[in-house]
């Protein structure tokens, strides 16, 4: 029987694919839910406050992955079930075939594409297009996306620069444009009233590999946050690798003691709340990124580079791990400050519309 298949399980992507999952259950679509176990104890409680309801099936073990060693024996365990594809198709994918639907860039993206192919499924790419046109920056994202992308059946591009580049590189799926990434969904979702801009603290995140596996990227942040504290009222929300990392050189001291609060993941709705009312935003996330340019709230992205163009000019400063530029945001960051996008669009609509055609 051909079927829809969502295949997903890390925190971008439960936010992000949560809008078509609520939107599918509103509407009596069946679908199969299959969770990649990357993320596993966090998904479960994503579940709870976003709407959508338990997998059909769940991969990998019952912890998150949250080191480099762990993720590679996760990965590692779900490259093993490729081995057969009967067994693969029965046992994941409930002995259906049809269409599998993955989002972004992540290790899970990647083996969830080449699983549902080895079981001869079509693959969907959402959030597809997205390019830095460079192969370390970020790493191994961009390699991620670039595998991706070939191998999908139907791809759907949130913006014209996306589209372009999926014209570019002359890929073989079905190409489908979009109003916006279904970030715009999330947010709305997320946010229930009004924020009050810069009413409360600067907001702070880092979590990707090529900033943490560089002490001196993760210094230069350090120290500048430490420092602008004697000025803002500042929250950093530490992921589980980043902990980690600030503990073994004694950042997290350094930065509690110069008055910034270290905090744990938060959920989706209270950091969009946090981020909303924040003086300004300084992450290395991809996500972040384009929800602080839908909030128009002044950021600093710490990366090299990007695959969003979202902000990009207007709110949202791409640092290129620059201290003196970082420096100057930090002193003034309100004349980056923008009207937010209003977000009355649904491209999480405009997706199952498509989906359902191709069933």
């Amino acid at each position: 029987m051909d079927r829809l298949h969502v295949f997903i399980g890390t925190k971008a992507q439960y936010v992000k694919t949560a809008p078509l999952l609520r939107l599918m259950d509103e509407r009596g679509v069946d679908y199969r839910l299959i969770d990649s176990g990357q993320h596993a104890r966090i998904s479960s409680v994503l579940r709870s406050e976003l709407g959508v309801r338990a997998p059909d099936h769940v991969l990998g073990g019952d912890a998150d992955i949250v080191s480099v060693p762990q993720a590679l024996r996760w990965s590692a365990l779900l490259a093993a079930r490729l081995w057969s594809a009967h067994r693969l198709r029965d046992v994941v994918f409930g002995g259906d075939g049809g269409i599998c639907v993955v989002h972004g860039d992540t290790p899970s993206t990647m083996l969830s594409a080449l699983m549902a192919k080895r079981a001869g499924l079509r693959v969907v790419h959402l959030e597809a297009g997205l390019r830095s046109h460079s192969l370390l920056h970020p790493f191994p994202e961009e390699l991620i996306r670039l595998a991706v992308m070939r191998v999908a059946d139907l791809l759907f591009a949130p913006d014209d620069t996306a589209l372009a580049n999926l014209r570019e590189m002359k890929v073989g799926g079905r190409v489908v444009r979009v109003d916006a990434n279904t970030s715009v969904d999330a947010l709305r979702w997320s946010l229930t009233a009004d924020a009050l801009p810069a009413s409360g603290p600067a907001v702070v995140t880092m979590h990707r590999v090529e900033t943490l596996h560089h002490r001196g990227r993760v210094a230069t942040l350090v120290d500048a946050v430490a420092e602008a504290a004697a000025r803002w009222k500042i929250r950093w929300i530490v992921h589980g690798p980043t902990a980690a990392v600030l503990a073994r050189s004694g950042a997290d001291v350094q930065l509690a003691q110069a008055g910034v609060e270290l905090g744990p993941l938060v959920p989706h709705a209270e950091l969009m709340r946090l981020v909303a009312e924040a003086p300004f935003v300084i992450t290395d996330g991809g996500s972040i990124q384009e929800e602080c340019a839908l909030l128009g709230v002044p950021t600093l992205l710490w990366r090299m580079r990007t695959e969003r163009p979202d902000g990009l000019g207007a709110n949202v400063l791409l640092s290129k791990y620059d201290p003196i530029l970082l420096e100057r945001f930090l002193d003034d960051p309100e004349p980056l400050r923008r009207p937010g996008v209003p977000l009355d669009r649904s491209p999480s609509e405009q997706i199952l519309e498509v989906l359902l055609a191709e069933l």
